[in-house]
Formats: C-alpha cells, structure tokens, sequence
C-alpha cells in the first residue's frame, strides 16, 4: 500500500503508542543529568540559527503547536514550567494522547501565552526558563520561522531554539521531524532518547509496509481519519 493511503492513520496511532510506551516503561521523570550551571553548548537550530543554551537545562517551556508533544516523546516532561492555555482547557473528549497522559500535571503550570505560538514574553520573562523551545506545523498558518525566533528571543533574552514540527505526510516534512526530535534531544541532552523515537517510527512504517507489500492495487483498501484532536469533520 502506498505512504499516502494510510498517512493520517499512521500519524495517528504512533501518536497514541509513543505515550503508551512511555507509561508503561515508568517514565515519569526526566533522567537528566544536570550540569554546572555556567556550562553551555551552542546548537544549530531547524532554521540555522546559532544559538547558546545551557548544558543540560534545568527548566524549558514549549511554544508551539506539538512542541509539548515531542517534550513527552523525549521523557522530559518534567522539565516544562509554563504551558499555553490549551493546556489548562477541560475538555470531554481528549484527542492528545500525551495530554491523557500528563493533562493533570501541565494543568497546574504558569501560562505563556496562548495556544499555537501565541505567546506572551512577559508571562515567559516571569517564569524564567532557562531555553523556550519553539516550533511550528508544517505548511500551515501555525508553521514558525527564524524571524519569530529572534523577536521573541530578543524580547525575553532567553535563548530560543525553533525548529519545524514536521510530518508523516511526505518525505521532506518526515525528515523535518525526525530532525526536530534530534534538536530537542541535543538541547535536553537526550539524544539518545530521541534515537529511540525515530527508530520507533522508523521499525512502524516498516512493518506496515510489509504487511501490505503483497496486496495488489485493486484490493487495496483506502481509509479516512477524522476529528483527530477535534480538528477534522
């Protein structure tokens, strides 16, 4: 069966399984080892930027649509200070699977801003994390550049690493996410957390694309995913 057949529901149960993975391994705090706090690396960010954070970071808020996503992929949950406000909204049906996971626990944090990069420097600046992680769906109005990047750097004066959220919908954008998780993971100093993920990833799409190798075109069965976190009819 060609990729674009079962993309959405692809994305959709990897999703959901990467949390569950997470829980049932016992993954509620982060694993990090703390460095010295005047120790910092410099990383090249999704858009080139060159930017100085420290080793290790103690505390990080996440701006951006699936941002706070990929922080629960990396096992780093614990680490986030502040949410947006779709965080802190009650909701009947939950279509975010890290969210029924650790709903409960964002919930209780600061606000910085609001949902989808909307954010507010101020709220940020009194939180005081030590880097803004920020990214942005591809090919969206919600997507995110380098330019954003600086002004909210410049306006907070704390580093800001950005990065594309990525996809499974194409090649190009499913080499932006695994690209983004390997950021992430070299600013959280889980980089081989984030190996783990795309490996993950990487062993789904092939055993799917085993299992329907073999059925010829006329028989392939199409398939649509709706409502995915209230966002489709």
């Amino acid at each position: 069966m060609s990729n674009h057949r079962y993309t959405g529901y692809l994305a959709a149960a990897m999703l959901a399984a990467l949390v569950v993975l997470m829980i049932a391994a016992g993954c509620t705090s982060t694993g990090t080892v703390q460095g010295d706090a005047d120790q910092t690396v410099t990383i090249t960010d999704g858009f080139g930027r060159s930017v100085t954070v420290p080793a290790a970071p103690e505390s990080v808020v996440c701006s951006g649509s699936g941002c706070l996503r990929y922080l629960v992929y990396l096992q780093s949950q614990d680490l986030a200070i502040g949410v947006d406000d779709i965080e802190k909204e009650g909701r009947a049906i939950e279509g975010r699977p890290y969210a029924l996971a650790y709903g409960a626990h964002f919930a209780d944090l600061p606000l910085i801003g609001e949902f989808r990069g909307k954010d507010d420097p101020e709220k940020i600046l009194g939180i005081g994390p030590a880097v803004i992680l920020k990214t942005g769906s591809t090919g969206t109005a919600y997507a995110t550049s380098a330019g954003e990047a600086d002004k909210l750097q410049e306006k907070t004066g704390i580093p800001v690493v950005a990065f594309p959220y990525g996809s499974l919908r194409n090649d190009a954008e499913q080499a932006e996410m695994y690209a983004g998780l390997r950021t992430m993971g070299e600013v959280l100093d889980k980089q081989d957390r984030a190996e783990e993920v795309i490996a993950y990833i990487e062993a789904t799409i092939a055993d799917l694309e085993a299992r329907t190798a073999d059925i010829p075109e006329s028989e392939q069965k199409t398939a649509y995913v709706g409502g995915v976190s209230s966002a489709g009819a």
